[in-house]
């Protein structure tokens, strides 16, 4: 199910899947680990759950990007970890219904069975800044601006010169803004992202990429709504 880990810096992975080219990320420190998204159900956050606790045993936190299911519908595989997202994600996350169950089997109708069973769990610390100590390195939780959602968070590794930026960056299709996205206000949001000079930024789907490929999908942006 997971398709293939990469170390971007030492202790500092994306998991690629083939299944949407979705990507989750953890992050190990010296005290305790990070999960970056938790996949598309239960089954999934399971797997990804046994691959991490095959390289570490320490306490795990959890952050989610965003409140799309194929990046929230695996929580519950960590039980008992904090679980950060920022409030308007944890607000959307509290009102799923079985319409939303409904209209995510529809889109991605391989995944019916664990979008239909998969419960959702709620974030414990809502917030829009945050920095954890992971123990030999920090990681902070940064909401940008609102772009693909209005509750977007990035995970900045400053000591890596790396991002986690949710679907805020799409590598190898164009970026989704479904209902719930704010396309006008989105290349603002990239424009703070880059703002920390990451060297290597991990889009929500696709392989990871340099600055230059998110100051052009910027641009692409500004262009669509101007």
């Amino acid at each position: 199910m997971l398709d293939r880990w990469v170390e971007l810096a030492a202790g500092v992975w994306v998991v690629r899947n083939r299944e949407l080219d979705l990507n989750l990320g953890f992050v190990l420190g010296s005290r305790s680990g990070l999960v970056v998204d938790t996949g598309f159900g239960a089954a999934h956050g399971a797997a990804f759950a046994e691959a991490i606790r095959e390289r570490t045993p320490l306490p795990l936190s959890v952050v989610l990007t965003h409140a799309h299911f194929d990046h929230v519908l695996g929580t519950s595989a960590f039980p008992g970890a904090e679980v950060y997202a920022h409030p308007v994600c944890a607000a959307r996350l509290a009102e799923i219904t079985v319409h939303d169950r409904e209209q995510w089997s529809q889109e991605c109708p391989a995944f019916t069975e664990e979008i239909t069973v998969s419960p959702v769990v709620p974030p414990t610390h809502p917030t829009a800044d945050h920095t954890l100590d992971l123990g030999g390195r920090t990681a902070r939780l940064l909401h940008p601006g609102r772009g693909h959602t209005g509750g977007d968070l990035i995970v900045h590794i400053p000591d890596a010169a790396c991002v986690f930026a949710g679907d805020l960056v799409e590598q190898g299709a164009e970026p989704q803004a479904g209902e719930d996205a704010f396309p006008a206000e989105w290349p603002a949001s990239l424009e703070r992202l880059l703002a920390l000079h990451p060297k290597v930024v991990v889009p929500g789907h696709g392989e990871p990429v340099a600055p230059a490929f998110v100051a052009a999908q910027r641009e692409s942006l500004t262009a669509g709504w101007t």
